[in-house]
């Protein structure tokens, strides 16, 4: 049913109970924008307006407000300077709109998320989350330094946006390409995929396209949506860029056309941002009423006394906040209107008699802002009931029960009590600290400490707290205060922000010069500038000082400045010994500078001051391990667990270092305790594989390692597992299923995997694996070079693949390579001399097969010439290159089973090598020395060899013993097919 037009009376009603009146030719342009189509050339789509203090500004916006809902269909949303961030006025935005019916939901979601990541970056800015992930060699790569940016960037994650500050570019964005594995593991075991660094490094540049997107499908469901930012004065520091970008650039994204802008704040836009566009900008100029305007807002209110109306006129200067103030008690006779005092509250509570009601009045200007709560505090106990009246007040503004007066107002009634009666208006501010002091500690009896700073209700009451204690005793509180600075500094720019105008604005409120001199010292300056000053200043005591030092020191660790950053800490621990803050953030930076060995004794004296943190211990214990003290490391991670059996990453770390002591079970029984604190843990479920496939449960081993790379994938992480899956079904034998692995772990546009050539290395053994692609092979090995760093196994496939290929001198070139680093590696001495003897070097190739069976299997020199190396060089020798075809290939079959532990297929592998044809005479040969090979490790393993590389200094993998039972596991079938050729037994 339509609805029925609005009759004039109507319209009336509306207006006097608004009690709006003036400002016509501001209303006009208003509705006229909204009656023109966005896209001509007059509309303007960003709306400024301008005035001192008290003019309307407000009043105007809201008339506007109302107007576009009324008139124009639209959809509003209205931001004060309670916001301090482009985050925060998102989150408002959503919030108002979504009350309208607009979604945001996936805003809110990305939102929800970011907080969650920011603090889990914040509360894991202490050991890295996982077990260092050991290279395809087994070995645990050194400390890196470029884990700098990820040791810190968990402790700030707000305001590294472009634009905002002296750290902006601290952050290489190749770091967070190239580095994402060092950067998940010092951010913390749930804070591991590029989406989330980013997402926690630049949230307005993850956040603004999703809130943009979700704000163009508000708009396609509206005529208009209207957004307005208020006493912009103060915002539109931390808003300026952003507004802009999204008002006139493509930075996140296109704004629709139908959004429009207003912004309202008492000087001009700052032309250094907005300068090339303030022609697009219609600016809104207000001033103090005429005397028109008054005597129409005075006769809506129902003041007709000549008198009085002089009065107010002469009162209020013309000031609309002012005019309907002392208009709202509607004065009926003259003698009401005389002034014997002149004061300025006088003008306020001129005609209010009733002394509960004038005293509640004044004290409610003393917070910042107020609810009911507040105000019982606040009031006489005479005046309890009073808070209806005083939110009804002309000069109070209510937005869902919280109330704060109008500056205009305020700033005089506080001189008033702050001059009449220091010692009331002391007494009143310790009350109202003490007020939000309780509300402070009530939150964090339900907070965990780390969760302090993300907790909007803390941040409140805290910053409550502070405002009222500089009003009360500001001496004594600055110290305090000035650390607080500091501290923000590490929650972001708009959290500085915040602060900054805390501190600036007790000093104005509470008449104190050095407080409000130290907020213009600090306005404006960006995070190191703010900090330089405070540490420049006399503000803080030596404990402030100590934390400031703390705070600038890993603000420079993060942007790799790390000889500022280590004298930062050093002036800590030199203030005090016994600052854990001071020892861990030097312990680190020295590790971010590469200095492990200066790092691992720093960190000895954070567990001399700190000897009860699990944390300390656990990544103490990390340090030990790459600086190969194994022992030392297991004790620290034994005390880490005994400290906090929730120390996941310790038990995960400790199963790490089992498997490697060769106990495996105890390693598994780590890795499952690891996952009974958090499930969802890949890096956890990631080692437990790596045990079960080490106690050969390797179907177990298998299934454990697909779960972690689910586990990967169902936390959006970057691949790893998923290579260390396709790694898995190599040693298995299982080269298709391994191809399809790492396609899938190298499917993502963006991932760290990218910037490692191991999985390249991998997919190419894949391929020679899968045989006849040999050039493929080639073709990903010299891609993994491309990418990463030099590593030994690229250079021993590649030595493989090459001889393979016939190009007997770069495959020559390529063991050799490997084994000036490692000399012991038996798979590239058994490599070199194939190449050798295909090239008919038989003396050389003799003597490096004589060195593999001598390394790899612990058989006396003599013994592994005579009666292995010899025999198979003699062999090579007689059947090439006439049987070469059949040689090759049973000679790549040797390769790819060295490298595996498990060998499906074993009767087709030899009917494909049979295929080729082999002379019996090599067919006969072949039996013949694998025969003698069998016999020689089992003479060996019979007369028990030491294992001279130190049995139960290595893992198994690594162990003499378990590498002559695997020779025969792999040869002893094979042996027993050929035997049941015809002539097989020789």
């Amino acid at each position: 049913m339509a609805e029925r037009p609005l009759s004039r009376q109507e319209l009336v009603r509306r207006r006097r109970r608004s009690g709006f009146v003036g400002r016509r030719a501001e209303m006009d342009a208003f509705r006229e924008n909204l009656g023109r189509d966005p896209a001509a050339d007059d509309f303007r789509f960003l709306f400024h307006v301008r005035g001192n203090a008290g003019v309307g500004k407000t009043s105007l916006l809201r008339q506007w407000e109302e107007l576009a809902q009324s008139r124009g269909g639209a959809a509003t949303a209205y931001v004060d300077d309670t916001v301090h961030s482009p985050v925060e006025a998102m989150e408002a935005v959503a919030e108002r709109l979504g009350r309208q019916g607009a979604g945001f939901r996936r805003f809110s979601r990305q939102l929800e998320t970011y907080r969650q990541r920011l603090h889990e970056a914040q509360g894991a800015a202490n050991p890295p989350a996982g077990p260092e992930v050991p290279g395809p060699d087994g070995e645990l790569a050194p400390p890196s330094p470029s884990s700098t940016v990820a040791a810190q960037v968990g402790l700030v994650g707000l305001g590294m946006v472009p634009g905002l500050g002296a750290f902006v570019g601290a952050v290489d964005p190749q770091q967070v390409a190239q580095g994402a594995d060092r950067l998940r593991a010092a951010l913390g075991s749930r804070l591991r995929s590029q989406d989330d660094v980013r997402l926690v490094l630049d949230p307005v540049r993850t956040l603004t396209p999703v809130f943009l997107e979700e704000l163009a499908e508000a708009a396609r469901k509206r005529p208009w949506v209207v957004l307005f930012f208020d006493v912009y004065e103060r915002t539109g520091p931390a808003l300026d860029a952003w507004l802009r970008d999204i008002a006139f650039d493509e930075v996140h994204g296109e704004l629709p056309a139908n959004v429009q802008l207003v912004l309202s704040g008492q000087g001009r836009l700052d032309a250094r941002c907005w300068g090339d566009w303030l022609d697009l900008v219609a600016e809104v100029p207000l001033e103090v009423f005429t005397e028109e305007e008054a005597r129409s807002l005075l006769a809506l209110q129902g003041i007709a006394d000549e008198r009085v109306v002089e009065v107010v006129l002469r009162l209020s200067g013309g000031l609309p906040v002012l005019v309907h103030t002392l208009a709202q008690a509607r004065p009926g006779s003259a003698e009401a209107v005389d002034d014997p005092s002149g004061t300025a509250v006088e003008r306020f509570l001129k005609w209010e008699n009733d002394p509960a009601r004038r005293a509640a009045a004044l004290a409610c200007a003393l917070p910042l802002q107020f609810d009911e709560d507040v105000f019982r505090a606040v009031v006489p106990a005479e005046a309890a009931e009073e808070y209806g009246w005083v939110r009804r007040l002309a000069f109070v503004t209510d937005r869902g029960g919280r109330c704060r007066y109008h500056e205009v107002v305020r700033t005089p009634m506080l001189r008033h009590q702050r001059t009449t009666s220091p010692a009331r208006w002391r007494e009143a501010h310790e009350a109202l600290a003490e007020l939000f002091r309780a509300g402070r500690e009530r939150r964090e009896e339900v907070l965990a400490e780390e969760e302090y700073g993300g907790d909007a209700q803390w941040r409140d009451q805290r910053a409550g707290e502070t405002y009222h204690l500089l009003c009360a005793d500001p001496r004594r509180a600055l110290p305090d205060a000035l650390v607080e600075v500091a501290e923000a500094c590490e929650q972001g720019e708009g959290m500085l922000r915040r602060w900054v105008q805390l501190l600036a604005r007790a000093g104005e409120d509470g008449g104190e010069e050095e407080l409000a001199a130290w907020g213009r010292r600090l306005a404006g300056g960006d995070r190191a500038e703010v900090l330089d000053e405070l540490l420049a200043g006399r503000g803080p005591t030596p404990g402030g000082r100590l934390r400031v030092h703390c705070v600038r020191g890993r603000l420079h660790a993060r942007a790799e400045r790390y000889e500022a950053a280590l004298a930062d800490f050093r002036a800590a621990v030199a203030l005090d010994p016994e600052s854990v803050d001071g020892w861990e953030g030097l312990a680190r930076t020295l590790l971010d500078a590469g200095r492990a060995e200066e790092s691992l004794a720093a960190w000895d004296e954070v567990v001399r001051v700190a000897p009860d943190r699990a944390e300390h211990h656990a990544f103490r214990g990390w340090m030990k391990l790459h600086a190969g003290l194994r022992d030392e490391a297991l004790d620290d991670f034994d005390r880490a667990v005994a400290l906090d059996p929730r120390q996941d990453w310790a038990f995960a770390n400790r199963a790490y270092v089992m498997r490697e002591l060769g106990r495996a079970e105890e390693g598994l029984a780590d890795a499952d305790r690891a996952l009974a604190v958090d499930p969802s843990y890949p890096a956890a479920q990631m080692e437990r594989a790596r045990c079960l496939k080490d106690l050969d449960r390797w179907d177990e081993a298998e299934q454990a390692m697909r779960r972690a790379a689910e586990l990967e994938e169902e936390r959006a992480e970057d691949r790893q597992c998923r290579t260390y899956l396709a790694a898995l079904l190599l040693d298995y034998g299982r080269y298709a299923d391994a191809l399809v692995e790492i396609d899938r772990a190298l499917a993502p546009e963006e991932g760290e995997l990218r910037a490692t050539g191991w999985p390249y290395s991998l997919r190419a053994w894949a391929l020679y694996g899968l045989g006849g692609r040999e050039a493929e092979a080639l073709a990903e090995l010299d891609r993994s070079s491309e990418i990463g760093d030099w590593e030994v196994h690229t250079s021993a496939m590649r030595g493989w693949v090459a001889w393979h290929a016939s190009e007997l001198e770069l495959a020559e070139r390529e063991f050799t390579r490997v084994l000036a680093v490692e000399p012991n590696r038996a798979w590239c001495l058994g490599g070199r001399a194939v190449v050798r003897a295909y090239a008919g070097r038989h003396e050389d190739a003799t003597a490096d097969l004589t060195q593999a069976f001598v390394r790899h299997l612990g058989l006396p020199e003599a013994e592994a010439e005579s009666a292995i190396a010899r025999p198979v060089v003699d062999l090579l020798r007689e059947h090439l290159p006439a049987n070469r075809a059949a040689v090759t290939a049973a000679i790549r079959l040797v390769a790819l089973y060295t490298d595996q532990v498990r060998w499906p297929g074993r009767a087709g592998h030899v009917a494909s090598v049979l295929a080729l044809r082999p002379s019996p005479r090599l067919v006969i040969g072949g039996v013949g020395v694998l025969h003698r090979a069998v016999a020689a490790v089992e003479a060996a393993q019979a007369r028990g060899v030491p294992d001279e590389e130190g049995q139960g200094a290595v893992g198994p993998r690594q162990g003499v013993a378990w590498r002559r039972t695997w020779t025969l596991r792999a040869v002893g079938p094979l042996l027993r097919i050929l035997e049941r050729l015809p002539g097989g037994r020789g």
